[in-house]
Formats: C-alpha cells, sequence, structure tokens
C-alpha cells in the first residue's frame, strides 16, 4: 500500500453571537459629484502629483500602476457613481453575506451653504440607510471622514475655534432627520490622520506644517466629538455614539533599548492615547481601525518586514490583537471599522482577512469585548492623494464603465461572514 500524504485537519473557529459582518466605505471615496475642500485641492494639485509620483513609489510601483503618473488619476470625478448604484452595490454586500454596513454622510451635501441644509439630500441618504435596512444590514454612519463644505475651509476648516458648534448643528440635524433608522453613529473619522497628514506632514489640505496648528486640530477635533455626542444623545438618548480611531501597534527594535522604548512610549501617547485622553467618557463604543505596525529604532527609524501590500504598507496580521489587547484598558466594546489592504491582483486579501480575523477570534478568547468587524473596503474607491490606482475593494471597480465584478476573496470572507466562523487548518 502506498503512503499517502495525511489531509490537514480543519478547525471551525465560532464567533459570538450577534457579530457583526461587513465592509467599510466613505462618501468622498465613492459617491462621486461632491463639492468639498478636497475636490477643489485634487483639480488644483492634481499634475503636481502625477509628476511627484516618479521619485515617491518605487520602481515595481511605478510599473504595475502606470496610471499614477496620468493627472486623471487624482481627480475623484465620479469616483465609483455610488450615488447612484447604491443600491447595486448593497446587493452585492448582502450577497456577500454582511449584515452591516459603514459609510458615510458628505457633510457638504447636507449643508452646501453656512446655516442652508439641503432636503433633497436628507433624503438621498434616508433612501440609502432604508436600503440597508430593508437588505437586514446594521448601518454605522460616519458623520465626518476628512471632508469639509467650501464655507467652512474658507473659514479656516479644522482650525476655526468654532468648527465644534458648527459640527454640532450638523450632527444635530442629521441625528434629528435621520436618527430612527441608525443605532450607531460615528462622529469623525481617524482625527491623528489628518493631524499628521494636513498639519504636521503638510502633504494633505490644507498643506500646513505648523505645531500651534497640529495643537488647534487636536483640540477642535476632540471638542467636536465631544459636542456631538452630546447632541446626538440629545436627540436619540439610545444611540450608540463613537468616533473611528486609527491604533498603530509600535514596538521597539532593540527591546532593552531605553531610546527605543522611549520613542515608543511618545509615539503610542501622540499616535493612540492623547485623542482617547482628550475624549473621555464620551465614547459608548471603540471604533479602532488598524493598518500599521512599527518598529522604531531610535531617533524614529521605521523597520518595514518583507511582506507588503501594493501601497508597500507592511502586512502584520498580529498587530490587531495586539491593539485589541491594548484596547481592553478603556473597558468599551470594541468594533473594529477598518481593515484592509491594497491588493489589485487579489493574490495576499483571503489570507490576509482569515490571518486578522484568527487574531481576533484570539483576542475575543481572552474576553475582549470586540463586536465587530469591517473590511475596508467594499469597493475600489479613489485614494484620496494617491488616487484610483491602490485596489482596496473586496469588489473590483472598472472606473471606466463602472462594472463591479466579485473578488475571489470576497467570496471566502463570505463564508466567514454566512456561517459566522472562521475555518482555519492546523
Amino acid at each position: 500500500m502506498k503512503n499517502e500524504i495525511p489531509k490537514k485537519n480543519r478547525k471551525k473557529l465560532l464567533f459570538p453571537s450577534g457579530f457583526l459582518w461587513g465592509s467599510a466605505t466613505s462618501a468622498h471615496q465613492v459617491e462621486g459629484g461632491t463639492n468639498n475642500q478636497w475636490t477643489k485641492w485634487e483639480k488644483e494639485n492634481a499634475e503636481r502629483l502625477a509628476k511627484e509620483a516618479k521619485t515617491k513609489w518605487q520602481p515595481w510601483q511605478q510599473e504595475k500602476f502606470p496610471e499614477m503618473f496620468e493627472a486623471q488619476n487624482y481627480i475623484s470625478g465620479k469616483a465609483c457613481d455610488h450615488y447612484n448604484r447604491f443600491e447595486e452595490d448593497f446587493d452585492i454586500a448582502k450577497s456577500l453575506g454582511h449584515n452591516a454596513h459603514r459609510f458615510s454622510i458628505e457633510w457638504s451635501r447636507i449643508e452646501p451653504e453656512e446655516g442652508k441644509f439641503d432636503e433633497k439630500e436628507i433624503e438621498h441618504y434616508r433612501k440609502v440607510l432604508m436600503a440597508l435596512r430593508e437588505r437586514g444590514m446594521e448601518p454605522f454612519v460616519t458623520l465626518w471622514h476628512w471632508t469639509n463644505p467650501l464655507w467652512l475651509e474658507e473659514k479656516g476648516g479644522c482650525e476655526n475655534p468654532e468648527f465644534a458648534t458648527y459640527f454640532k448643528r450638523y450632527a444635530g440635524l442629521v441625528a434629528e432627520k435621520l436618527g430612527s433608522n441608525v443605532a450607531f453613529w460615528i462622529t469623525i473619522n481617524e482625527p491623528t490622520t489628518v493631524i499628521l497628514n494636513s498639519y504636521a506632514a503638510g502633504v494633505w489640505p490644507p498643506q500646513k506644517r505648523n505645531l500651534l496648528s497640529v495643537w488647534r486640530v487636536y483640540r477642535n477635533l476632540a471638542k467636536a466629538h465631544k459636542s456631538a455626542f452630546e447632541e446626538i444623545h440629545v436627540k436619540l438618548p439610545n444611540a450608540k455614539v463613537g468616533f473611528s480611531h486609527i491604533v498603530t501597534f509600535f514596538e521597539p527594535y532593540r527591546r532593552y533599548s531605553i531610546a527605543d522604548l522611549l520613542a515608543v512610549k511618545i509615539a503610542e501617547y501622540f499616535g493612540n492615547k492623547k485623542i482617547l485622553n482628550m475624549t473621555k467618557s464620551h465614547n459608548d463604543f471603540l471604533a479602532l481601525q488598524y493598518y500599521f505596525h512599527r518598529k522604531l529604532l531610535f531617533p524614529w527609524h521605521i523597520q518595514k518586514e518583507r511582506l507588503v501590500s501594493d501601497l508597500n504598507w507592511e502586512i502584520y496580521a498580529e498587530g490587531l490583537y495586539h491593539i485589541l489587547r491594548w484596547a481592553r484598558r478603556y473597558k468599551l466594546p470594541v468594533y473594529i471599522t477598518e481593515n484592509g489592504l491594497a491588493d489589485a491582483k487579489d493574490e495576499k486579501r483571503s489570507e490576509f482577512i482569515a490571518a486578522s480575523l484568527l487574531w481576533v477570534h484570539r483576542a475575543i478568547l481572552e474576553s475582549i469585548d470586540v463586536r465587530g468587524y469591517f473590511y475596508w473596503s467594499l469597493l475600489d474607491n479613489f485614494e484620496w492623494d494617491k488616487g484610483f490606482w491602490p485596489r482596496f475593494g473586496l469588489v473590483e471597480v472598472d472606473f471606466e464603465t463602472q462594472e463591479r465584478k466579485v473578488r475571489p476573496s470576497a467570496l471566502e470572507y463570505a463564508k466567514i461572514c454566512k456561517n459566522n466562523e472562521l475555518e482555519i487548518e492546523i
């Protein structure tokens, strides 16, 4: 009798009953036809961004994505036309077993002029919410995903000392008009990402590099969240309100180096802890977003591993487990509201999702209260100053024809969603 290679055993990891499975989008990145400070900035900077691609990206990226040299790549335009095709996109999400979906409302549509609210656009988002409810998906509504109405940007945008007042008014109106269909509210998306890129590094609008501006925006975004939190609870006492926070897993490159340990402490404080400290007692849940693992070699040199996404971002699923353990101290329910990678050929996404969820499951076994996972993103979309070439979607989008095509990784994720379990080899 011939020797047979033994088959690998399979183990099923069950997730808690009622666990939310889904994906996420943001208005500016998928809707098309927006009119905000990013829309304006894109048109003014597209030629520059296309030229800078020759030095910004690695040779292998340039060869793989030659569209990065085209100015049109950096103009959002009609994006995915999700504004008109949201029902089609939600049908796809439902077919993939998603029971929740995170999306954002575009402030510049709701309040195109200061103090003037567009009932037609409010009705549009009511239809979006109803479409999700009709398909059995729980909406997670984000009120601010980095874009400001032009009238607000002209007043100084996030640096304006009245930013929180304007945001509170907008949040309160949306809660009053649409709250009957929304249980979960995310006030602002990744405040520290905006602070870093717009006011510290100065690569996003309004392209400032000013420490005073950094402090102003930290303060204003924290105040905006707290004000909106209170206002939403006035309108909707039973609402669940939080903000989505990108959390980086920092490690010292040399475990016993005081300098490296100090670098980690400083990075953790300003990157992970500070905004949570500033919004203490104003969160009903934690909405955590994980993309980055950083090994710090003093002074601030960042070490990367070999396995990377199309954006040359390190792929390190285990980091999600570590940030969930770190988050335990806040004693709040946790939803992972973004976690994903750019992978145009869909070669790494299935394994990435499975590995990430394996670590999420381990955290749950340690009694960390994780209640949902949203992959970023449902659709290939417009990735801000990078344009259209990074492909994060479970669903591939042809931006010329707007044709949608479900990727194989989306079908693998669908098995997990539909069965509420992850099957692994042991």
